[in-house]
């Protein structure tokens, strides 16, 4: 359920701080990261029901799973500190610049306009990516349930050009919001987002080992992970392009 926590917290904090006392902002700005905002919150909601089947915390997440495991009896307190905690510092840190947008008042400038294009161009990307995830998760369940083989991998569409297109979205519209902040003199409003990337690359090195202890997806995952670019999406590497495995 702390997905759902992730989509609902953004949303309250903005709109308290627009409508504290002492707050100052600039109407146009602030009307702008407040709608910004809304739209993601309802993309990424909206893709984690899909995801769940519509369905509220009725699947535990397979890294807490995992996790779960690994610790053992201690899981009740270490999941207290490393996943629960750990992740409200998170949120108010990447909220920092909702914080700023509504405590500077200054007229508009190019870097808001380059920061809402940042902005929606994540929310776009992102809600593609999960998009085209959830058709191809959905066609290789109906061939499971029909006892065909499944399709190894996507790479198709976004997928085609970055191995994780979703979760680049997710990071352009924080580093989005960081360049609101950055715009009003809070340079270390990027500190947020580059937590929260740091951590974002933990989780993709996470879910690709997922994906390699999958027996029918292995081979085609290791040749995905050789030509395709992690994040950024970029051109595939030809076949003549791909480093060798040792002892190959």
């Amino acid at each position: 359920m702390i997905d759902v926590y992730w989509t609902v917290i953004p949303v309250l904090l903005v709109h308290y701080f627009q409508s504290h006392p002492l707050s100052e902002f600039n109407s146009w700005r602030s009307t702008a990261v407040v709608a910004l905002t809304w739209v993601w919150a309802v993309r990424l909601t909206y893709s984690y029901f899909r995801r769940e089947k519509w369905q509220w915390g009725a699947r535990e997440d397979w890294r807490f799973t995992d996790l779960a495991r690994q610790y053992g009896k201690n899981w009740w307190w270490v999941s207290f500190f490393a996943v629960y905690l750990i992740q409200q510092v998170f949120l108010i840190g990447v909220c920092i610049p909702l914080y700023i947008v509504h405590t500077v008042n200054q007229p508009l400038n190019i870097w808001d306009i380059a920061a809402t294009i940042v902005c929606i161009t994540g929310i776009i990307y992102a809600h593609f990516a999960d998009t085209q995830l959830h058709t191809f998760v959905t066609k290789n369940e109906k061939l499971k349930e029909a006892g065909k083989p499944m399709v190894a991998n996507l790479d198709e569409g976004l997928w085609y050009y970055s191995r994780h297109p979703n979760y680049f979205g997710e990071q352009l519209w924080w580093w989005g919001v960081a360049i609101f902040g950055w715009n009003l003199g809070c340079t270390w409003g990027f500190i947020g987002a580059l937590v929260n990337s740091l951590c974002l690359a933990y989780v993709t090195i996470l879910v690709e080992r997922k994906m390699l202890k999958q027996e029918y997806r292995v081979e085609a995952y290791k040749m995905y992970q050789r030509r395709t670019s992690v994040w950024i999406p970029w051109f595939k590497l030809s076949t003549n392009q791909v480093p060798k495995e040792k002892g190959s």
